[in-house]
């Protein structure tokens, strides 16, 4: 989960950087397609496997569905607002999926799970900074965040029945079908020397969700969602460097909060 987690925001760069050129519904699905052009035929392949998951389709299809939304509305925010501050943004869905968790998976309400909700949803509210004239990009990437909650709580839900390989084909295959008619709308013949691009967004974020697909089979959702704050490591390093943004102070104390409220977690999973 360490590993994907501080991988993903690669393929958040390269989206951002193609969304000048390229509608972010369109790169959506471009993700998607070639994603599924590599998982399917080596599912496929695999001796006495199958291509798709033969149970749990109900939970599949939620978590497919969940993150497909979340995806869209993600990189429609990456358009608009700097890297790190839609991935601070972002963060709420950690902090939904414990919160779901409890309810949905009935795993165990704690102090420390409280105590880190409280500091997430303060960390949430500075960065929002609520009285003052929001960034529609902000609020698109709060709404990508509490979709990816209910993901993660799926996958949950998905993983302990089905092994990590065809649940991600059966996520790519839907996937794709599901962004097509969006794709369709905003469609734009990618230019030869982007290729690279497309295919390494496909490909990273492929190996980011067998990697994180896989780990949902070890551990709590409540323990892994909040490693996704990993992400601020990689994010804030791609946007200082390849886009040359500074996060504002806001910024940086709310995602502060919202880190620490992982973290309380994390120690208290280590001393257990």
């Amino acid at each position: 989960m360490t590993l994907a987690m501080l991988s993903i925001p690669m393929v958040d760069g390269l989206a951002k950087y193609l969304s000048t050129a390229y509608s972010p519904l369109f790169l959506g699905w471009a993700r998607y397609a070639v994603a599924t052009l590599i998982v399917l035929p080596i599912a496929a392949l695999r001796p006495g496997g199958r291509v798709f998951p033969a149970e749990g389709r109900v939970s599949h299809v939620l978590r497919t569905l969940f993150l497909v939304i979340s995806m869209t509305l993600y990189f429609l925010a990456l358009a608009r607002i700097p890297l790190a501050t839609a991935i601070s943004a972002f963060f709420i869905g950690p902090i939904a999926a414990v919160l779901l968790s409890v309810f949905v998976l009935k795993e165990r309400m704690t102090w420390p799970k409280t105590l880190s909700l409280v500091l997430g949803f303060i960390g949430a509210l500075v960065i929002l900074r609520p009285g003052t004239e929001v960034n529609p990009g902000i609020l698109l990437a709060f709404a990508a965040g509490l979709c990816f909650g209910i993901y993660l709580v799926a996958t949950r839900l998905a993983a302990l029945r089905s092994d990590p390989l065809s649940t991600l084909a059966f996520q790519c295959a839907i996937g794709t079908l599901l962004l097509t008619p969006q794709a369709i709308a905003t469609w734009a013949v990618p230019q030869w020397n982007d290729l690279v691009f497309f295919l390494a967004l496909g490909l990273i974020s492929a190996l980011c969700h067998l990697l994180s697909i896989a780990a949902f089979r070890f551990a709590e959702a409540s323990m892994l969602a909040p490693l996704v704050y990993l992400e601020l490591i990689g994010a804030a390093f791609i946007g200082y460097y390849a886009f040359n943004e500074v996060p504002d102070a806001y910024t940086v104390i709310g995602a502060g909060l919202i880190i620490a409220a992982g973290l309380i977690l994390l120690k208290r999973q280590r001393g257990r």
